[in-house]
């Protein structure tokens, strides 16, 4: 399993220094379905706006 996340969205309640994630899990689901082709079709639930 991943030891490092990385996201560059610094406006998130998860956003840490150097662009670290510190959600203790990620939920990632696709905009189609079961599948996705690429990172766009993509979403991250885990996304909260800091308050």
């Amino acid at each position: 399993m991943a030891q490092e996340i990385l996201c560059e969205v610094n406006n998130c309640k998860f956003w840490s220094a150097g662009d670290k994630c510190s959600a203790k899990s990620i939920y990632v689901v696709s905009q189609k379905g079961k599948k996705a082709a690429s990172s766009e079709e993509t979403d991250c639930k885990t996304f909260a706006p800091r308050d």
